[in-house]
């Protein structure tokens, strides 16, 4: 033990929580506990806390859960959840939109299409939150978050607040390289004026588009591998196509029949069984096809 748990109680009371059950904290329903759960209820306690336990242990940022698989066995580390506090959003000047980083992606979409602010219609297709979207440069339908980023404030696992703006970021496809030690707070985005009426139907158009490929409504985590794009014209859902039986499972672990890219929990499937499905079908596309995958899904371990 790295930190006094004691002193750490009397310090934070109920917004420190220990032994704390992540199940159902994720959308594959999958997880054991963490060691130290803090639930932040704004920047100055989020602040306290980084200092107080001085970066002596792992600490993981808990979004929305949409893309995260979380071991069975206890966290030995600290998993942060900020609170609605950090749920904000709003319009800072005529087309420029400031959110927390937990607000959900389509609650961002929304929100620009009640603003007539176009440029925002992709993110109504994305399951996550700010944060999650802008650390993994997120995107569907040929847009991607770097598209309409200005900039995100956030802080460091030590405490330090830094503001980063998007032309210094290198992003790439799936992935924005940003250093592992920083929790994002908040983020400015740009729009462009736009009739509603054509934001509305375009939205409704990627929403029926996404319906039709993906499954909704079960215990995914939504696309398990990015793209290879570095080495393969194929998509992965069609290198797993022709790379593995579709049937396979592992436990309660198995492929989505609408979309052979999510994983699916059909009911009580263990870490270890999504672990195993994730890692057959990588061994068996590396073996068939010569591609390495890699997961887009973050694996908690």
């Amino acid at each position: 033990m790295i930190v006094n748990l004691k002193e750490l109680s009397t310090e934070f009371g109920q917004s420190l929580k220990f032994d704390y059950d992540l199940k159902k904290k994720n959308w594959f329903n999958i997880g054991g506990k963490a060691k130290i759960y803090f639930k932040a209820e704004n920047l100055k306690d989020l602040i306290k806390f980084l200092k107080k336990i001085k970066n002596k242990e792992k600490i993981f940022v808990l979004g929305g859960g949409s893309n995260t698989l979380i071991t069975d066995n206890v966290y030995d580390g600290v998993v942060i959840k900020l609170s609605k506090n950090f749920n904000n959003i709003s319009i800072l000047s005529g087309d420029i939109i400031i959110a927390g980083s937990i607000v959900s992606d389509k609650s961002l979409s929304d929100f620009a299409l009640n603003n007539s602010l176009g440029g925002f219609e992709f993110l109504s297709c994305i399951p996550g939150t700010v944060g999650g979207g802008i650390k993994m440069n997120a995107g569907c339908f040929d847009r991607e978050f770097k598209d309409i980023l200005i900039s995100i404030q956030a802080i460091t696992k030590s405490g330090e607040l830094l503001t980063i703006h998007a032309n210094d970021i290198k992003f790439k496809y799936r992935d924005s390289g940003l250093s592992e030690d920083l929790i994002f707070l908040s983020a400015s985005f740009k729009g462009f004026k736009k009739d509603k009426v054509v934001i509305q139907k375009e939205m409704e158009a990627l929403k029926q588009k996404k319906d039709k490929s993906q499954p909704t409504r079960i215990k995914t985590s939504g696309s398990t591998f990015k793209n290879p794009i570095d080495q393969s014209d194929k998509k992965v859902w069609q290198l797993i196509k022709d790379s593995v039986p579709l049937d396979i499972s592992f436990g309660d672990a198995s492929i989505s029949e609408k979309h052979c890219n999510f994983f699916v929990n059909k009911g009580n499937a263990k870490f270890k069984d999504m672990k195993n499905l994730i890692e057959y079908v990588s061994k068996n596309v590396l073996e068939k096809t010569g591609v390495k995958l890699e997961t887009e899904i973050k694996i908690l371990e």
